[in-house]
């Protein structure tokens, strides 16, 4: 009896086991079938959304519309009608259909190819005189070398990169100065010689080569005038 009791309680346990392992692989399979339904209604909400745009760029460009009706989103609880059994044994239904298929695909491609030509033709058209009217804006304009050139020469005293950026930054906010691009110019400038850089401890300081050549003047006349003397 006892024996009876025991091989009975182990094959409960190996049921339950059973049991609890379908279950897991129950739930794991009902979150993969969920998580592809979710990506697919994703998939033809994209495509229902194209169809629209396609649409209304159709009607802009007065194209006449295609007959082809976007697909309906399918309901779980509908159960799908069973096939014409005449329709499914003729031989040339089949190929009729695929053949019209194909010529509306055809068409909805030719529409799109020919709408996205006009289009982009229209931008293109539309975008050469404004882009004319900023480079005529650009080339009145002075360079950033030339602004940096000039603010150096009307300068008694060194300017450090950052002093020369927000000056020039007040004066032309429209430009964007930035102080990378000041310091990278100014040491541009005295590489060609058209700048002198002094250091004082570790900050640089720039001045136009006639600033920097001013203080030599006094000195060189003290020497004449002792000379002189």
């Amino acid at each position: 009896m006892s024996e009876s009791t025991t091989a009975t309680t182990e094959l409960t346990s190996q049921y339950a086991a059973q049991v609890v392992s379908d279950l897991e692989r129950n739930a794991k399979e009902q979150e993969r079938i969920s998580a592809d339904i979710a990506a697919l209604q994703e998939q033809l909400a994209a495509l229902q959304h194209d169809h629209s745009v396609l649409v209304n760029v159709q009607q802009v460009l007065g194209v006449s519309p295609t007959p082809v009706q976007p697909a309906a989103a399918p309901d779980s609880s509908t159960v799908p009608a069973p096939r014409n059994k005449k329709t499914a044994g003729e031989p040339g239904a089949g190929k009729r259909t695929r053949a019209k298929k194909a010529a509306d695909t055809q068409d909805r491609t030719v529409a799109k190819k020919s709408a996205t030509k006009k289009s982009a033709s229209k931008k293109t058209t539309a975008g050469k005189k404004p882009a004319g009217n900023a480079a005529a804006v650009k080339a009145d304009q002075p360079t950033l070398v030339e602004l940096i050139r000039s603010h150096l020469t009307e300068q008694s005293d060194p300017r450090s990169a950052a002093e020369v950026a927000t000056a020039l930054s007040t004066a032309h906010p429209e430009r964007g100065i930035k102080i990378t691009v000041v310091r990278t110019t100014l040491e541009g400038l005295v590489a060609k010689n058209q700048a002198q850089r002094t250091k004082q401890g570790a900050s640089v300081f720039y001045t136009a080569p006639n600033a920097a050549e001013q203080p030599a003047a006094p000195v060189a006349g003290e020497a004449q005038a002792e000379q002189a003397e």
